[in-house]
């Protein structure tokens, strides 16, 4: 549909056409030209026309067009791709399902959907690949909300074994379309032991016992002696016998002893007894890190508040720390653990106060050499903080508050945070700041910067500052407990905001190091699936980067084979990715030449690689049916999945009709053009062919 816009009033249009009247009668109202008088009305009427159509286009029309489209609805066939399924079904059967798949797929196309087969990773289907180490049908299924959000879709077909190992049960989530469930694999009962769940710290002190629990399921065992070893480097620790209880499950626990510093690895395992039907899921191996002690970290609150919430649930997630909390009357602890000295950070939040409270405290802290870091609010006393030397500070006492929100410093490098932390950040929502013009140190280091409306500023939000004695933080606002909660509330999880303060409280806590070569993985624990990355780094004598070093790589297993690596550092690339490695607990040795004078670096790093899949292979169709009947599905067994393609084909194909309005001149139109060149040549050709002039 086309309408036509004017910016001035519509009866110009009538000028427009006077205009064109007047002009063609002062051309032809004489009679003596060569020609009829029929023609001369002709060329008269031509160039009224001509004349009234160029004062039309100077009114500058505006031609509005307005299209309809009907987007399709969206059909999903989402494939359990786990390997619980291949566990169970032959190639043959897999290959027969993914036939008649194919064939809905189809169908539904035909029938004006548009059909999507994916899997539960959000990617396409690649039908031979059953290979998923874990499933999350409720993640997989809040992806498909997320990523159809604003299209209709009409329904999710789920073709799965209803077995889940990871996230929250689907039955457990609103989802916007109904959910079809295809019932796959075999879900009669058989007699088996499985190891269901192993209870454990990371994180155990040398030298002290620590709980290790095991949850064993049995069916058909019913009252029956089961035993579980504990083992330690392939010897015998411990053994436990259990009878079966009357739920059919057994729970036992070891208390081992932490005897060697290091990562170290259990195995624990459930003696097959005769009958048992599924022996993989009868062992699994923990991997417990053995440390010398844990960091001591200073809380020190003026008031309770939220924010101090926030900090002690990422610092308690953390077993290298031990948290010592002082809000008095709330919390207090020894006066022995407020001395400076006696533990490796202090967090002020909102200290000093303008009560006066913590001063003597905050006097001791700030003239020693224990990392502090600052958190200010509405509470804190300016007149207090002022005179130190802190990374940052306010030229002039402030009295007023303002709302910014966090935004990551461009040039930021202290530490590495995932991509989801680092671009999470720039979504939370805003903290109370006091107002003010700024002084910040130059070896003061910008983490955050503080962004009002959509202007970044250039005033820091979170800084942080490297002496030579000690690091010294400094958040210049409260409010942080917002930030963790607007995260769960999108993501149902705090990962972003935990990564990014975790990693802050153990950059400030941990003494710098002046080694002038470093080379380390970059997380302590990887996977299977993943590769193992290196990071490697080289310094000059002031402790400048330097590269095209050549770093000599040594990996070593629990069986003592060694695997020798050798590669180069340049800018922009100062990683090395191995991949391959099986579970297990790897040593680390890596060297380079700085100054022609060997450095040397070594460690360890786990790879884990628990069969979550093989633990279970009983298929649970239960699940399948209240899935469907929660969301206005059904549920079909894979022998009724032609039933399921008659009902759906059944269904109408309701699209979403969408419109879109385009605006342009008149002016800009090609035919217009066109048809001003048409009346101007063909009145011309008409008085040079009659003998005008």
């Amino acid at each position: 549909m086309k309408q036509i816009l004017f910016d001035s009033s519509p009866y110009f249009l009538a000028l427009c056409l006077v205009a064109g009247l007047v002009y063609a009668g002062l051309l032809y109202y004489r009679m003596h030209y060569p020609w009829s008088k029929q023609l001369n009305w002709i060329l008269f009427s031509g160039r009224t026309l001509l004349v009234a159509f160029l004062c039309f286009l100077l009114l500058g029309p505006i031609v509005k067009q307005v299209e309809y489209q009907t987007e399709k609805p969206v059909f999903v066939i989402l494939q359990d791709n786990s390997q619980s399924v291949a566990e169970v079904l032959d190639s043959l059967t897999l290959g027969s399902v993914s036939n008649r798949i194919s064939r809905l797929q189809a169908s539904l196309n035909e029938r004006n959907f548009e059909s999507v087969w994916m899997d539960l990773q959000g990617k396409e289907f690649q039908g031979a690949s059953f290979d998923a180490s874990a499933t999350d049908l409720h993640d997989a299924l809040r992806r498909i909300a997320g990523r159809f959000e604003g299209r209709r879709v009409a329904g999710v077909t789920l073709i799965s074994d209803g077995i889940y190992n990871t996230g929250l049960s689907p039955l457990y989530g609103d989802y916007p379309f109904p959910v079809y469930t295809v019932g796959l694999g075999d879900s009669s009962v058989r007699a088996d032991l499985a190891l269901s769940d192993v209870v454990y710290n990371k994180i155990a002190y040398q030298g002290n016992k620590f709980p290790l629990r095991v949850a064993v399921s049995a069916t058909g065992f019913l009252h029956e002696p089961v035993t579980i070893l504990l083992l330690h480097k392939g010897a015998v620790v411990d053994r436990l016998t259990r009878a079966v209880a009357d739920d059919g499950f057994i729970q036992v626990e070891f208390q081992p002893v932490a005897a060697e510093e290091g990562i170290q690895r259990w195995d624990v395992v459930v003696e097959r007894k005769e009958g048992e039907s599924n022996p993989k899921n009868n062992q699994a191996s923990v991997f417990i890190e053995v440390v010398k002690g844990r960091k001591k970290i200073l809380l020190v609150g003026a008031a309770p508040h939220p924010d101090i919430k926030a900090i002690r649930t990422v610092l308690e997630k953390n077993s290298n720390y031990e948290l010592l909390l002082h809000v008095p009357p709330v919390f207090e602890v020894e006066a022995a653990a407020l001395q400076p000295n006696a533990v490796d950070l202090i967090i002020f939040h909102q200290v000093p106060d303008v009560r006066g409270r913590h001063s003597d405290l905050f006097k001791r802290a700030v003239s020693g050499r224990t990392p502090l870091f600052f958190i200010l609010g509405q509470q804190s006393d300016m007149n207090q903080l002022s005179p130190y030397q802190l990374p940052v500070k306010y030229e002039q006492i402030p009295r007023q508050f303002d709302e910014v929100t966090p935004v990551l410093h461009p040039a930021f490098s202290l530490f590495t945070l995932s991509g989801d932390a680092a671009s999470g950040i720039q979504g939370f929502p805003p903290v109370s700041v006091h107002f003010g013009k700024l002084e910040v140190s130059p070896e003061a280091i910008p983490v955050l910067m503080q962004k009002v409306g959509n202007l970044v500023t250039e005033k820091p939000l979170l800084v942080v500052e490297q002496a030579e004695h000690r690091k010294v933080g400094t958040l210049l606002g409260e409010g942080l407990w917002r930030w963790r909660l607007y995260e769960y509330s999108r993501t149902e999880s705090t990962a972003q905001f935990d990564d990014f303060f975790g990693k802050l409280f153990q950059f400030l806590s941990t003494a710098e190091d002046k080694r002038k070569f470093r080379c380390f993985p970059v997380k302590q624990e990887f996977s299977e699936t993943e590769g193992v990355v290196f990071e490697s780094q080289v310094f000059n004598d002031i402790f400048e980067p330097v590269f095209g070093n050549t770093i000599e790589l040594e990996i070593t297993d629990e069986q003592g084979r060694r695997t020798q690596y050798s590669y180069l550092t340049s800018p922009g690339n100062t990683r090395y990715a191995l991949g391959g490695l099986k579970e297990g607990v790897y040593k680390y040795r890596a060297a380079t030449l700085v100054n022609s004078i060997r450095e040397e670096v070594k460690g360890q790093f786990l790879v884990s690689g628990r069969q979550l899949e093989l633990l279970n292979v009983t298929a649970d169709f239960g699940l399948l049916r209240k899935l469907a009947d929660n969301t206005g599905g059904r549920f079909y067994p894979i022998t009724q999945l032609d039933n399921l393609q008659e009902d759906l084909l059944q269904q109408r194909a309701q699209g979403i009709l969408r419109t879109s309005e385009r605006y342009r001149p008149v002016i800009g139109i090609p035919w217009i053009l066109l048809l001003l060149l048409v009346l101007i040549s063909s009145e011309w050709f008409l008085r040079k062919y009659f003998g005008g002039y």
